[in-house]
This record gives structure tokens, C-alpha cells and sequence, in this order.
């Protein structure tokens, strides 16, 4: 029966990043917790400069998860390790909305009109803005690549676990 469950359970979750592949440009529930952790990048990494304050937010939501997903790999955790790799994916796709934001400046930021547009600001500041959207594709494929290796991982070492 638990095994049953444990498979159900891994499922769901793969079904729940695959969706989000097809709605990624609207916010679902974890994007909240994502926010989260791109704040907190922000915030810890601010005293290495603005430059890297304002790419801290961007790469410490993408690297805190994959940080969990290498840890538990490490720890032999195969299957978990491998379902956090659906989140890195899930927060690539993220990221690639708000890169692939930089020339028009439409989405909605937590400071308000105020704040800075952190890829506006990375991108314009090496004289890549006119690469946004090669750049938020590339990182969207990334993240599509990252969640299908995740679903097949999961479903590979639920299955050597049960034989």
C-alpha cells in the first residue's frame, strides 16, 4: 500500500511541474516560496556590490534548490534529489519570464515602479539587453530540460527501488 501511495505521490508531482510548463508565465502558489528565496539573495549577497546584489536575487533561487536536489543525491536520496530537480527546472521557467521581461518592463515588482528590474539592470549593464529573448529561451529550454531529466530520474529510481 505504501509503495502504491509513493508512487501516486511521485506522480503528482511530476504532473504538477509538467502543468506548470504550460502556465509557467502565470503565478502558481510556488512562485510565492520562490520569491522568497530570490528576496533573500538579495539581501545576503548585498554587501559583494550592486551588480552581484541584484544577480544574487536570480541565481540564489535557482541555486538554493539545486543545492537541496545535490545534497540529497549526495546523502544516497536518489529520488528526492531527483524531484527537486523538477523545482530547479520550475524555477528556471520562472526566471526566464522575468529575463525575458527586460526590454518592455511589464511584470509587476515587490518594490513597485521604484524598484530596479533586476534583468533590465544585469542585461543593460554588459550590453547584452538586446539578447533578451535569446537569453530567456535559453534559460526556459534549460528549465524544460532540467524538469524532464527530473520526471525521468524520479521515475527511473522509483522503479529500481521497488525491484
Amino acid at each position: 500500500m505504501y509503495k502504491t501511495f509513493r508512487f501516486i505521490g511521485i506522480l503528482v508531482v511530476c504532473f504538477y511541474f509538467w502543468h506548470y510548463i504550460f502556465t509557467y508565465t502565470e503565478w502558481h502558489f510556488i512562485d510565492y516560496v520562490n520569491l522568497i528565496f530570490h528576496e533573500a539573495g538579495h539581501s545576503i549577497f548585498a554587501f559583494f556590490g550592486e551588480y552581484f546584489d541584484v544577480l544574487a536575487g536570480s541565481l540564489f533561487q535557482f541555486a538554493l534548490p539545486l543545492g537541496i536536489s545535490i545534497y540529497f543525491f549526495f546523502k544516497k536520496q536518489s529520488i528526492s534529489g531527483s524531484l527537486c530537480l523538477l523545482w530547479v527546472g520550475q524555477n528556471l521557467l520562472n526566471i526566464s519570464v522575468y529575463a525575458g521581461d527586460a526590454i518592455k518592463m511589464n511584470l509587476d515588482l515587490l518594490g513597485g515602479e521604484s524598484s530596479i528590474h533586476d534583468w533590465q539592470y544585469l542585461l543593460s549593464n554588459i550590453g547584452m539587453l538586446h539578447y533578451t529573448n535569446t537569453i530567456a529561451s535559453t534559460i526556459y529550454f534549460s528549465g524544460l530540460m532540467t524538469i524532464l531529466v527530473g520526471s525521468i530520474l524520479s521515475i527511473y529510481y522509483l522503479i529500481q527501488e521497488n525491484n
